[in-house]
């Protein structure tokens, strides 16, 4: 996969180039998956290719779940990157979005989109505030799989980086 110059990261990349040191045994993802995770992460803090909001909403909920010592794992280490460099980014890497009750006025109007779970909004609203509308990298959540055409209706991309398992948890879920 090519990996793009700018975009948003979906927090679950880090949290899967996490599980590298920190296994966790009801995880059925692949190992392939962890090390593309881990590959995107680096890439994203080589290139200093992050988009993030403005109000810190991704900032946040990146805190939340990931260690601000950058340790043990990968995931962790681009945390404590985001703390340590997100005011020394580019100006245009830092988008504007509007909270709206549960959404943002960014958000963009789709039938498709109706349902997009409401913690996620938070991404697709950056990129769409975005004037380039960068894509977001996606490692394993497959309810994305459901509104990436919708998305693409929009100009927004999803990147998914473990493909292939977001599409055999996909098939798994139809076939129950």
């Amino acid at each position: 996969m090519s990996l793009p110059m700018k975009c948003l990261v979906d927090t679950n990349v880090p949290k899967t180039a996490n599980l590298a040191t920190q296994p966790d045994p009801q995880s059925d993802v692949p190992d392939s998956c962890v090390v593309a995770c881990i590959e995107a992460i680096r890439h994203v803090i080589d290139k200093r290719s992050l988009i993030i909001d403005a109000g810190d909403e991704i900032f946040d909920e990146y805190r939340r779940q990931l260690s601000m010592r950058g340790q043990p794992g990968v995931g962790d280490r681009f945390m404590k990157w985001v703390h340590d460099n997100r005011w020394s980014l580019h100006a245009s890497q830092r988008v504007s979005i509007t909270r709206n009750n549960d959404s943002y006025e960014e958000f963009p109007v789709h039938e498709g989109l109706d349902q997009f779970d409401k913690s996620d909004r938070k991404f697709v609203a950056a990129s769409n505030a975005h004037p380039d509308k960068p894509p977001i990298l996606q490692a394993t959540d497959t309810k994305w799989w459901g509104w990436k055409d919708a998305l693409a209706e929009v100009g927004i991309d999803v990147d998914f980086i473990c493909r292939s398992y977001v599409i055999s948890k996909q098939t798994e879920m139809a076939d129950t």
